[in-house]
């Protein structure tokens, strides 16, 4: 019989939680309203206006840019419209209520392309201008790429036939980014050099990595269709950005992407196959899928479990307030799950709560709450506390609208 344990006071769970440090100066991350890479404030020019969930992709983009460019910036937080309703502050800075907008030296700049441009003439290119003919190719290469996935993704295919056209569609045009990867003598599209040994992405890579991101996650949930196994030199160039921690503190995992993009994408269409139902059981589960979320591990003093239960004793009266279960009855689950992830001991939660503990691991946002792995951890042991209890599911996440991520809550807190 496995040795099982009681649930940790929220008092000793503190005693293994972790925090991101210097969010100001460190890191990468979702948290932080001040970014200065060891500047002054003074020396901030820039506004960044992006979603609460840090989930859209053309916000990805410019935040990005902001970070390996090492641009001092701040960052506003508003809602995007499938998540709650848009704040009234954001209307009168951008009455469109597009994302992202920046505001540079006074001036506010929508479009995430325009963005760019205006950053790359204020503080020079990343890499290669995006104007130069060779970036322009790229470009229109990256939205042909995004056409063929939308084509595959947001469509119902009336036979195996069409869905296999799709497919072959998008695999074409993915192989030539991949052949282009390969003739590449370097990690990325368009390296920039930062020493004499070590290089980073240039605005050429920053304008693949948002749709791609989801592509990889999608197609997987959805077709069971890996890119990073079909191209070799495509999964190397996700490798490298994972090696880096400018694109890990802004990476999503398979789980957000697979629910948080059909709102957002009119539907998304599955390929009814083995390969693509057991792949989608693996994410829903949140066991994830490996490498082909992420080949980062963390170094012998990172925690990823440590960092999850910082953040949920952060936020978790409100985690606890916004649960089916509500707080009284949902403390005692969530402190079992939490002591199964520290302590990887069972922890038997009290009966009926599989439903809440269910309810929250479909409803971990990377990276608004969590790194990636931070998640994976936490979800598991989510999964495996509920299921102690017994199969009973969460209510199911609506397909045509996320109002059950409606930040309102966490802002008041």
């Amino acid at each position: 019989m496995k040795e099982a344990i009681e649930a940790l006071t929220w008092e000793e769970l503190s005693k293994y939680s972790s925090n991101q440090n210097n969010l100001v100066h460190g890191s990468t991350n979702a948290y932080s309203l001040l970014r200065l890479f060891g500047n002054n404030q003074k020396d901030v020019r820039v506004t960044l206006y992006r979603d609460n969930h840090a989930w859209c992709p053309y916000c990805q983009k410019v935040w990005l840019w902001l970070e390996w460019k090492k641009i001092p910036y701040q960052i506003k937080k508003a809602t995007m419209r499938c998540y709650g309703e848009k704040e009234d502050w954001y209307l009168k800075k951008v009455p469109s209520g597009i994302f992202p907008a920046i505001e540079l030296d006074k001036e506010v700049i929508t479009e995430s392309d325009q963005i760019l441009t205006r950053l790359e003439k204020a503080f020079g290119p990343l890499g290669a201008p995006l104007e130069e003919p060779e970036t322009i190719n790229l470009r229109h290469l990256e939205r042909k790429l995004f056409r063929a996935w939308c084509i595959w993704l947001c469509n119902p295919s009336l036979n195996k036939w069409q869905s296999k056209k799709r497919e072959s569609q998008f695999k074409q045009i993915a192989e030539e980014l991949d052949n282009r990867l390969s003739k590449q003598n370097s990690l990325w599209i368009d390296p920039v050099s930062t020493n004499s040994t070590n290089s980073c992405p240039g605005s050429a890579d920053i304008i693949f990595i948002p749709y791609l991101e989801r592509m990889n996650a999608s197609l997987s949930y959805y077709k069971g269709f890996r890119i990073r196994k079909e191209f070799p030199n495509i999964d190397k160039w996700f490798s490298s950005l994972e090696g880096t921690s400018e694109y890990r503190g802004t990476q999503g995992d398979f789980h957000t992407h697979a629910h948080d993009l059909p709102p957002q994408m009119g539907g998304c269409w599955k390929d009814p196959i083995p390969n693509q139902e057991k792949i989608e059981n693996r994410i829903n589960l949140g066991i994830g899928l490996g490498k082909d979320e992420t080949t980062y591990q963390p170094s012998s003093i990172e925690s990823p479990a440590a960092i999850a239960l910082g953040r949920v004793l952060k936020h978790r009266e409100v985690i606890k307030h916004v649960n089916p279960l509500q707080s009284e009855l949902f403390d005692q689950p969530l402190r079992a799950a939490l002591s199964r992830m520290i302590s990887h001991k069972e922890c038997i939660p009290n009966k009926g709560t599989a439903v809440g503990l269910r309810y929250l691991k479909d409803r971990i946002s990377v990276p608004r709450d969590m790194p990636l792995l931070s998640a994976r951890e936490l979800r598991q042991a989510l999964e495996y506390t509920a299921n102690l209890d017994s199969n009973k599911q969460g209510p199911p996440i609506s397909k045509n609208n996320r109002f059950d991520q409606n930040p309102i809550y966490f802002q008041k807190s």
